[in-house]
């Protein structure tokens, strides 16, 4: 297969720059994975596309709000995106943009009372120490952090958006930080459809997977199987394989929210069942593809010859996908994080332990 296989036209003023006024008030395209046939619907029409038994499977990241700008010691402007912690002494591994990389033992101030010092540099990423002489780094990221929003969302420094979108760009669940981007599939559930889902015996369940900057990292093979993910750390709590066990024992589907849970839940299967515990998930899911686990998904409009569109044209198949992405553009949905939804399942399947009845 052909990265460009998975390629699409999108109008650039489809790009959603901000969220919706309500969660909710997202639109769902329906794609029925046996048939193909699209539906169109609104997001919190959600719970009556589900069934009594169904298990529906959360992703609970949260977002830290780790980018941060400032300036060199020179005066030219700095953008810190601060990826994971490295050490307990304040450093972190980041990324740094600037018109020209500022050197090792550069310190980038902040403001009066924060900075970052340059430590070093492993290949494309820095060893960056955050310095507060109010707290601890938190305590930075706290005051002076803002989300790291996608770079086709463009937001510049003290962007006046900013506090929407702590808010925004965080799903009501987000419980464990770790992730430099959302799971965006999460963005449009509201505390009132989870409080329907449960009155309708619609279980929940959670894994956490900290979605990293290769979210952002573009495909750069010809051919898809030479692709290669970028490790994410991940974490499947033994509730959750227990409830996928009894999800199963009564005919109920599993329903992943978003890529993120496919992939960690694929990632961490053992035959029909799921092992529970931590690591890294590196799985890559394009067409071919054997679905173990999961039986319908929710989840945004992805970029063109991504491996977000590959993982769902593996599951639904490439020609409907394509279809409903184009039937998605004519329809003027919203794309991308902070854009419209998806759910693609078998509306008249069960599932049981063992396979499809």
């Amino acid at each position: 297969m052909k990265v460009s296989d998975f390629d699409y036209e999108l109008p650039g003023e489809l790009i959603a720059q901000e969220p919706a006024e309500r969660r909710d008030d997202s639109r769902l395209l329906v794609l029925d994975r046996e048939t193909g046939g699209v539906e169109h619907r609104a997001f919190r029409d959600l719970p009556d596309l589900l069934r009594p038994g169904d298990l529906v499977v959360v992703n609970d990241t949260e977002v830290r709000a780790a980018r941060l700008w400032g300036r060199k010691p020179t005066g030219g402007r700095v953008e810190v995106l601060l990826l994971e912690p490295h050490s307990e002494d304040g450093e972190w591994r980041g990324l740094l943009r600037a018109s020209r990389n500022p050197t090792v033992g550069t310190s980038i101030l902040l403001d009066d009372d924060a900075s970052v010092d340059v430590v070093s540099r492993d290949g494309a990423q820095w060893i960056l120490r955050l310095r507060d002489r109010r707290g601890s780094p938190e305590d930075v990221l706290a005051r002076l952090g803002v989300m790291p929003l996608p770079p086709y969302i463009r937001r510049e420094a003290r962007d006046p958006r900013d506090a929407l979108d702590r808010v925004r760009y965080q799903t009501v669940f987000a419980t464990h930080p770790g992730a430099v981007a959302a799971p965006t599939a999460g963005l449009h559930f509201t505390s009132e459809i989870l409080e329907e889902l449960d009155r309708r015996e619609i279980a929940r369940a959670t894994v956490t997977l900290h979605v990293g900057i290769g979210t952002f990292m573009p495909v750069r093979s010809e051919n898809v199987e030479d692709h290669r993910m970028h490790a994410e750390r991940h974490r499947v709590p033994e509730a959750t394989a227990l409830a996928v066990d009894a999800a199963r024992a009564r005919g109920g589907r599993v329903v992943a929210v978003g890529t993120t849970v496919v992939r960690s839940l694929e990632a961490s299967a053992e035959g029909d069942r799921i092992r529970p515990g931590n690591g890294d998930c590196d799985l890559f899911i394009y067409p071919g593809f054997r679905f173990r686990v999961v039986d319908a998904m929710i989840t945004n409009f992805h970029l063109p010859e991504s491996t977000l569109v590959m993982l769902v044209s593996a599951f639904a198949g490439r020609e409907p996908v394509l279809a409903a992405y184009h039937e998605a553009v004519k329809e003027r949905y919203r794309f991308y994080s902070y854009g419209d939804a998806m759910l693609i399942h078998d509306p008249g399947v069960s599932r049981t332990r063992g396979g499809k009845r």
